[in-house]
């Protein structure tokens, strides 16, 4: 089978600009837009009134002046939240973005974006469908449409319902046969997978399936250059001072 098309640059910023400003504000994403990244990563979730925002964790303590199950807070007192001050004092005040927030910049400045859907446990299928929604209606007319991932296959399968002509990536822990198995079921295009699990037969298997491979968290050069020698379709990267993307 061969390899769907593909449209995205090999390297992506992990979370905007890793760990060099603080994840998944507008500010890590103009970093690493000024370290010349054309392609992002960053995390989406919900909030209590259904309003989808940028956010790892499902709790709020370590990334914002918060506390509690960000999932469970309504946006309104989420948008009021220091999100940059834990980093370092330059980006006190620096707030949680909505993904429309992000889409606007995207699509101002040339970024692409992969976004990972990231459910609050027992919200995964309303996550993947409203996150699938927002995603194309933002980018209804963008030349390049967002990449929607997740480790949830829950949430990949609402949002494939939701929005079908959105491409999807299943993000693996471990790799396996079966996870081969749901990325076909789940109509991907893409597995993305913790770098050490990628060798040369396994990405082999996954090009022979007709999907594309990525690699998280490769910040190591000595590893990104054995990811590369496989063929490998793009990596994810914390330093965006350490790889140049062209």
């Amino acid at each position: 089978m061969s390899l769907r098309l593909w449209h995205y640059p090999f390297w992506i910023a992990h979370r905007g600009a890793g760990t060099l400003a603080p994840e998944n504000t507008l500010a890590a994403f103009r970093l690493g837009a000024a370290h010349r990244y054309r392609m992002f990563e960053c995390d989406a979730r919900l909030s209590a009134d259904d309003t989808v925002f940028l956010l790892h964790d499902n709790t709020l303590e370590r990334t914002t002046d918060g506390q509690g199950i960000a999932g469970q807070r309504p946006w309104a007192e989420l948008a009021a939240l220091d999100a940059g001050a834990w980093h370092s004092a330059a980006y006190q005040g620096e707030g949680l973005p909505l993904l429309s927030t992000l889409a606007s910049w995207c699509l101002t400045h040339g970024g692409m974006l992969n976004i990972e859907i990231k459910p609050t446990p027992g919200t995964e299928q309303r996550t993947g469908q409203r996150v699938a929604q927002e995603a194309a209606r933002l980018w209804a007319h963008a030349a390049v449409p967002p990449l929607l991932s997740s480790f949830s296959h829950a949430a990949l399968q609402a949002a494939r319902a939701a929005a079908p002509q959105l491409p999807r990536g299943l993000l693996l822990e471990r790799f396996s046969d079966e996870g081969l198995d749901m990325a076909r079921s789940l109509g991907c295009v893409a597995l993305i997978g913790h770098h050490p699990l990628w060798q040369a037969e396994r990405v082999g298997r996954v090009h022979a399936a007709g999907l594309h491979c990525l690699a998280y968290t490769v910040n190591d050069p000595a590893e990104a250059q054995r990811l590369q020698a496989l063929a490998i379709d793009g990596l994810i990267t914390d330093r965006v001072d350490l790889f140049p993307p062209d």
